[in-house]
């Protein structure tokens, strides 16, 4: 299906099967999209009894393109308040947020800012300020685009948006202007049920992202570190992962 959003339209999938019961939201990281969660959501969904609505951002997967890479600082923000729209229109009143990486920030933010129809978040390798080891991720992400087939790979997935998304999250990244992002003021304003779940050896960000978000929130909060795993771990540990997720939804649900 495509949402239409400020005359922008957005590709989704909603499986909305189960009467009465929460819908889990798939946020996909910088460089993803719907494809790329493969068959991880519709697991949950069965372990759970859950709906689920996955979707592609502006840009990315088979949504409409972007008319430039070139980003504001408060981006991830402008993103929350999307999703906020998407939410509203499919009139889903109890969402269960997962995102990973951008996506977990975005679930974040979303929960700070737009609580009434947010039940749960559930954020995966989030980012609430920059580090620089996530900088130095990214400028070897930059030479892997230059020098291997990287782009052959997102191409699969984005066709000839690309240039333009790689493009918007490097260079608004490593921009001087985006150093100072920092979305710790806004932890305290969740109070959903949150779980933070990061992989001990990830390599776009230290457990101090962790520490500071389950620090900060004013609700009920845990955090799983998974021992050497990297910044996906729905993919590098899946099954622990659907394990603790499955768990989580169940005890708050």
């Amino acid at each position: 299906m495509l949402i239409n959003i400020d005359g922008n339209n957005l590709y989704a999938e909603y499986y909305n099967e189960f009467e009465d019961r929460p819908t889990i939201v798939f946020l996909h990281d910088s460089l993803g999209c719907t494809a790329l969660w493969r068959d991880f959501p519709k697991q949950i969904a069965e372990l759970c009894k859950c709906n689920i609505l996955i979707y592609d951002r502006l840009d990315y997967g088979k949504s409409d393109s972007m008319p430039t890479y070139v980003r504001p600082v408060n981006y991830l923000e402008l993103e929350a308040a999307v999703l906020n729209t998407i939410l509203e229109k499919l009139k889903i009143e109890n969402a269960i947020l997962f995102g990973h990486s951008d996506g977990g920030s975005i679930a974040l933010i979303a929960a700070s800012k737009y609580p009434q129809r947010i039940k749960m978040v559930i954020c995966e390798a989030a980012h609430i300020f920059v580090e620089e080891i996530t900088l130095n991720g990214i400028r070897e992400a930059v030479v892997a685009y230059q020098n291997t087939n990287l782009p052959e790979r997102l191409q699969k997935y984005h066709g000839n948006k690309t240039e333009t998304i790689f493009k918007a999250w490097t260079e608004t990244w490593l921009s001087s202007d985006f150093k100072n992002w920092n979305i710790e003021y806004l932890l305290p304003e969740i109070k959903s049920p949150l779980l933070f779940i990061q992989g001990e050896k990830d390599e776009y960000g230290t457990l101090d992202q962790v520490r500071n978000t389950v620090s900060s929130v004013s609700g009920k909060a845990e955090k799983c570190i998974i021992p050497n795993v990297g910044h996906t771990p729905h993919k590098e540990a899946p099954e622990t992962v659907l394990d603790k997720i499955v768990a989580f939804i169940k005890a708050n649900d």
